[in-house]
């Protein structure tokens, strides 16, 4: 198989079937286990910024104009800008408070008010791991819902319903599987059945298949280690590869978060996974805008899609100024700074030096591939206005 699991050769698995079909084997592991599952951390704006652009498709800079709307003027939610999704434990006494002030502001969630045991404290309140500032939570004021806009109504639900998932049960599930052993080949069976919703009580239903639905009912046996089994039938699957899906808002965020998934150097995804990765809480919406508004990238439904211009600026640049390494680097010694092991001359000076080199280096490169393009963009979209 290659790194992803997959049978590449069409003849081999052709083997494995006429091996097992109609043989005999026998069971080598049976296990029961019971899973607890607990709420996700209130909101961070990037994982806030995600799910909204999940659920209504709103954009990165959308998100964060309309949280502002809901800090500055309604004043519903604390500081939006914020990377943490961690709360100070003073904030728990303030809890029966909020939750009053969430079920008059969202009529949708009164009775998940209700039904919230406001006595439950969740691993969210913890003061060693809140910094400048706390997770993005509702505040104690309320406002009746008709002086809010749609999307305001929306951004403040999702906080509100984060909010309250700590004061529900963890989401507990159970497991079951059984590895059977056939012609020397190992077949495993895996079932999940569901104890509690707990927690997703409060998420919006979902749509099931109803091949799902069907595999979700069927039970395992009960059998234990040593018991006969048969192979009565096997099937083989074929199907291709297709290439990674385009990114769509949330997925954009969310490699920038974990942009070290994108990085092969060990010691640079090191370096990334400890940080924040691209841009911060307050600048990765700036930076997706500013892309579109440069005509880099364009959007098709939920997808974004790379213009020409974009494709070509990023072909004539020095490879090393569109992969996040150089961002690793300056995050490391920045870090250094910072625990005094280095001097900010020692980081600004071969800064300087290394820009003066990447200047010389694009000057050399050729861009006539891009002269041109934005003016062209302006004009087409001003014959669109037109018609």
């Amino acid at each position: 198989m290659d790194e992803e699991g997959r049978v590449l050769s069409r003849k081999l698995a052709e083997v494995v079937l006429q091996k097992v079909i109609g043989h005999p084997g026998k069971v080598i592991a049976a296990k029961r286990d019971k899973k607890k599952q607990p709420a996700p951390l209130p909101y961070s704006l990037s994982s806030l910024q995600i799910d909204a652009s999940k659920r209504f498709n709103l954009s990165a800079q959308k998100t964060l104009d309309v949280c502002q709307q809901l800090y500055e003027r309604h004043k519903l939610i604390t500081y939006p800008r914020s990377d943490c999704r961690y709360l100070p434990k003073g904030h728990y006494g303030e809890r029966h408070t909020v939750a009053q002030s969430i079920a008059k502001t969202s009529a949708t969630l009164s009775d998940s008010v209700q039904k919230a045991d406001l006595d439950l404290k969740s691993k969210a309140w913890n003061d060693a791991k809140v910094g400048a500032h706390h997770a993005i939570i509702p505040t104690s004021r309320a406002v009746p819902d008709d002086r809010l806009s749609q999307d305001e109504k929306n951004i403040y639900g999702l906080v509100a319903r984060q909010y309250l998932m700590q004061f529900y049960p963890a989401f507990e599930y159970a497991e079951h599987q059984i590895d059977s052993e056939v012609e020397g080949g190992l077949f495993v069976a895996k079932h999940k059945a569901v104890i509690s919703n707990g927690w997703k009580a409060l998420l919006p239903p979902q749509k099931t298949s109803k091949q799902d639905a069907e595999l979700s009912s069927m039970a395992l046996p009960n059998v234990k280690s040593g018991d006969p089994v048969t192979c009565i039938d096997g099937k083989m699957d074929e199907k291709q590869t297709s290439p990674p899906k385009r990114f769509t808002d949330a997925t954009l965020l969310s490699a920038m978060t974990g942009i070290a998934r994108y990085v092969s150097d060990p010691e640079i995804k090191k370096v990334l996974r400890d940080t924040d990765g691209l841009g911060t809480e307050a600048t990765r919406a700036g930076i997706i805008e500013l892309l579109f508004k440069r005509q880099f990238l364009t959007k098709k439904g939920k997808e974004i899609h790379s213009t020409e211009a974009g494709k070509h600026l990023v072909n004539s640049l020095p490879k090393r100024m569109v992969v996040p390494d150089m961002t690793a680097h300056w995050e490391s010694q920045l870090e250094a700074i910072s625990e005094k092991r280095m001097r900010y001359g020692q980081f600004m000076q071969p800064l300087t030096d290394g820009l003066k080199a990447l200047i010389a280096e694009v000057e050399r490169g050729d861009f006539s591939a891009l002269r041109g393009m934005g003016k062209k963009a302006v004009r087409k979209r001003r014959a669109v206005r037109k018609k």
